[in-house]
């Protein structure tokens, strides 16, 4: 699809027999009302667009008056003031490095060499006179618009109560609304949340609210125990903040179980399994992860300027047995798992697994319908110990050969070594991240930047994701296009095994029975979404070309 067949409106089926507001259906036309009507947020979103630019000028306009009597005059203003005349700063002086690259570019090996030691100097030099705090605040503000934006596209379509002529054919005009109108809620809770976020992440920083609590965890720590060592101080920061940020997101948690899912008929959850669940998170996120990064911090500490090596082959061992141990060990405390009872099913998928060479050893059902009529299956397991795992949902909304279908499809991932691929991926985003963390350890100026006085291992790290975060997000997106291709491969495997009519009509069911988004603002799905939408992946498979070589 070309660019400019991406910006023109979907095409919308034509249906004289169904037409909104003239009383033919009112059910119908009811809901359609409810998703075409434009809520408070939606108007303040329109507000916000039409206001921001003015706001922003104005806040530039009343700056170049005051000058540097705005944080005296108005000392709540001090980071704002910072912000808004260290980043131009920053900013301007990167077209006079590129020029002066550019006017230095090497003729041989050795001048290459010597040019490439030099702009490391020099890298390592500015490194002292980065405004490392404004830089975050403009990171997280440019990466949260974009976002932000992106969700605004995404609910304009939302709004929208003709179905796409690409799906019209298998999407009833109920289903369609019905989706639309959970997406519409869900939108709205995450606008929302993502904007209250974004306040606290800003006012965190702008107001060094990071080094008061590690101020406070030390002066517990040696209150209660006389003990004042860098890890064991991390790890009782580590805890402090865990509880605070689950603290800061248990309403938003509620409101999305209790309201949200609720409403459209997913949730299955007590309070009383909503607090159950929340504990043994907690519980499992501190005993579990404060020796993880007691070991980390050790190995940091005592590897030196090459710790990203040890640090980053820490990690693949831990995600190796974080892999092996969950579905066996932790996810059996948050649900039930049961052989798949003996029948027509269960022999379905036992044949396809001995057909493939699949070595099943274990074939689960799990009580997912406990906590939400959400439906999924999966593989998990190493070498010669794999398991197969479906939900009773899916058992209640899929027909056998749709279940086998998707089954199918699961079994391309690991056919196809998809998994190994993404752990490859994985491994090498860990990569970029620990090399590019050590060159920022050390750096005293973003410590001090953000109100330390000391260089915590712990602190440096978390600094430095709030740095890192726009080359996170186009890392992340690099994985789930990686990822999306992934899914073409496993349902076209699916399709050539002979079930790619029933994967057809099973994805189907699984989007209507699921709400999922039927019609995706294309720049949406291709920045946030690691599966395909469905209409793609319908594509993909009425497409002969798309099924795997025979082997």
């Amino acid at each position: 699809m070309s660019e400019a067949d991406k910006n023109q409106p979907q095409q919308v089926a034509d249906e004289p027999t169904e037409r909104f507001g003239d009383g033919s259906n009112a059910a119908l036309d009811a809901q359609a009302a409810l998703v075409m009507k434009k809520s408070f947020l939606d108007d303040a979103i329109d507000g916000i667009q039409l206001g921001g630019v003015t706001i922003l000028l104005l806040s530039f306009f009343i700056i170049s008056i005051l000058g540097s009597s705005l944080p005296i005059i108005f000392p709540v203003t001090k980071p704002v003031y910072s912000f808004v005349v260290g980043i131009p700063d920053f900013f301007l002086g990167i077209p006079g490095f590129l020029v002066a690259v550019w006017d230095n570019l090497p003729t041989s090996p050795e001048a290459a060499l010597r040019l490439f030691a030099s702009m490391s100097e020099a890298f390592r030099q500015s490194l002292h006179e980065v405004p490392y705090k404004e830089c975050v605040l403009f990171f997280s503000w440019a990466t949260y618009l974009w976002e932000a934006n992106l969700d605004v596209r995404q609910r304009d379509r939302l709004h929208e109560v003709r179905r796409p002529l690409a799906i019209s054919s298998f999407v009833s005009r109920q289903a369609y609304l019905e989706a639309n109108a959970y997406g519409l809620d869900k939108s709205s809770l995450e606008l929302v949340k993502n904007l209250v976020s974004q306040i606290q992440t800003s006012l965190i920083i702008a107001y060094d609210a990071i080094p008061w609590l590690w101020n406070v965890s030390g002066s517990l720590l040696e209150n209660t125990t006389g003990y004042s060592g860098e890890i064991a101080h991390s790890l009782v920061f580590f805890v402090a903040a865990t509880l605070i940020s689950t603290v800061l997101s248990l309403p938003f948690d509620m409101y999305s179980t209790f309201v949200v899912e609720r409403k459209h008929g997913f949730n299955k959850q007590t309070i009383g399994l909503f607090v159950s669940d929340l504990v043994k998170t907690l519980l499992l996120t501190v005993v579990l992860g404060s020796p993880v990064l007691a070991l980390f911090l050790w190995v940091i500490g005592k590897t030196g300027s090459q710790f990203y090596l040890y640090a980053w082959a820490l990690l693949a061992v831990v995600q190796l047995i974080v892999i092996a141990v969950y579905p066996t060990f932790i996810q059996p405390l948050f649900n039930k798992f049961d052989p798949l009872p003996e029948g027509e099913l269960r022999v379905a998928i036992e044949a396809l697994a001995s057909r493939l060479g699949f070595p099943l050893k274990k074939l689960y059902v799990v009580d997912g319908s406990k906590r939400s009529s959400h439906s999924n299956a999966y593989v998990f397991g190493f070498f010669k110990s794999k398991r197969i795992v479906v939900f009773d949902t899916l058992i209640s909304q899929c027909t056998t050969e749709e279940i086998v279908a998707i089954i199918g499809h699961e079994l391309g991932h690991w056919k196809r070594n998809h998994i190994l691929r993404m752990l490859m991926a994985i491994q090498i985003q860990t990569f970029i991240i620990f090399f590019t963390f050590s060159l920022f350890i050390g750096e005293v100026a973003m410590y001090h930047s953000f109100g330390f006085s000391s260089t915590p291992v712990l602190i440096g790290f978390m600094l430095f994701q709030y740095l890192y975060q726009p080359l996170d997000s186009v890392l992340s997106f690099c994985t789930n296009v990686l990822s999306r291709t992934n899914e073409f491969e496993a349902d076209a495997f699916s399709k050539k095994l002979g079930y790619g009519e029933q994967l057809r009509s099973g994805l189907i069911k699984l989007q209507i029975e699921n709400k999922g988004n039927m019609n995706p603002d294309y720049l949406y799905s291709a920045y946030h979404y690691s599966h395909p939408p469905l209409v793609e992946r319908l594509n993909a498979l009425n497409d002969p070309n798309v099924a795997p070589k025979t082997e």
